[in-house]
């Protein structure tokens, strides 16, 4: 593995946080792989909604997320990066911390998700081809102690 593609693929990785904090929807689609369709699908998963498929329904999904957005927050763990020739995947925890309307402090914790990426290499750089994103259920540790 060239360790200078994970370099690569972790500023890639990086920068789609970045653009989603600062809800940059120019940064966000930069991103993303393929300019039409045609050329390859690109697919997302938000935690909690169904499959998107498709460049434009990928991007009108971003739209309406930081549209919606006032303040985001990703505090990542356990990043890793591998890289396959052309492909790659990065997988990580995301602690979010979001705004609240309406609460003290205006702040409130939006949970933790794990998520996948998988990007490929193109003339432009690494691109997304896959973002998934799963929530992650809290548990309660009273629920261990019974079994």
């Amino acid at each position: 593995m060239n360790r200078a593609d994970v370099v690569e693929v972790e500023a890639a990785n990086a920068e789609y946080y970045a653009a989603f904090e600062a809800g940059d929807l120019d940064r966000m689609s930069a991103l993303w792989a393929f300019d039409s369709d045609a050329e390859g699908q690109v697919s997302c998963v938000h935690p909690g909604w169904p499959m998107l498929r498709g460049r434009a329904e990928v991007l009108r999904s971003w739209a309406l997320i930081m549209a919606n957005t006032t303040y985001i927050q990703f505090v990542l763990t356990d990043v890793q990066a591998t890289v396959h020739g052309d492909v790659a995947m990065v997988t990580c925890g995301e602690n979010v911390l979001t705004a609240a309307e309406g609460s003290e402090s205006d702040f409130a914790a939006g949970g933790s998700i794990v998520a996948s990426k998988v990007f490929v290499r193109t003339e432009a750089g690494w691109r997304l081809w896959l973002h998934h994103g799963s929530p992650v259920m809290e548990r309660d540790d009273d629920e261990d102690d019974e079994g």
